[in-house]
């Protein structure tokens, strides 16, 4: 997880397979973050919830969004986009991917955040980068970029 309140910063996450990264941008505050979560949910491995709440989506959800207000972004500015939920591994046996985004969005909906842009699913991993200074998003798949 990164924030910044730097206009020439770019934030950046790779290896986006059935991870999701998560990017929140407040234009009114200047304050951008991105966040990467590995796993759902954080009952697979308590320990290590305790000493990297970010891994998983469920209390990665929650710490990011008050770290986000803590930097002064306000939620009903923010912009949300998220990529991943892949599976890379040509099994969708334990189905990580997609398990990774129903607990996101249902975070999301609890939480009263909507998502204003997405690319989820499929079976290539992405990178993700953000720019601060505009809450640009763009991803890099397979030799290929656009802006989400």
């Amino acid at each position: 997880m990164r924030l910044s309140s730097s206009p020439d910063d770019v934030l950046v996450t790779h290896g986006l397979g059935s991870c999701l990264g998560i990017t929140v941008h407040d234009p009114a505050a200047h304050v951008g973050g991105m966040l990467h979560v590995m796993m759902p949910a954080s009952t697979t491995n308590p320990d290590k919830a305790r000493s990297n709440p970010w891994m998983f989506v469920d209390t990665g959800i929650p710490a990011f969004f008050s770290a986000l207000e803590a930097a002064g972004a306000a939620r009903r500015k923010w912009k949300v986009k998220i990529a991943g939920g892949a599976t890379v591994s040509g099994s969708d046996y334990f189905a990580i991917g997609r398990k990774n985004y129903v607990t996101l969005k249902k975070m999301l909906w609890k939480a009263g955040v909507l998502i204003d842009a997405e690319d989820v699913g499929g079976n290539i991993a992405r990178t993700m980068h953000m720019e601060v200074r505009s809450g640009r998003v763009w991803l890099n798949k397979s030799g290929q970029e656009w802006d989400l």
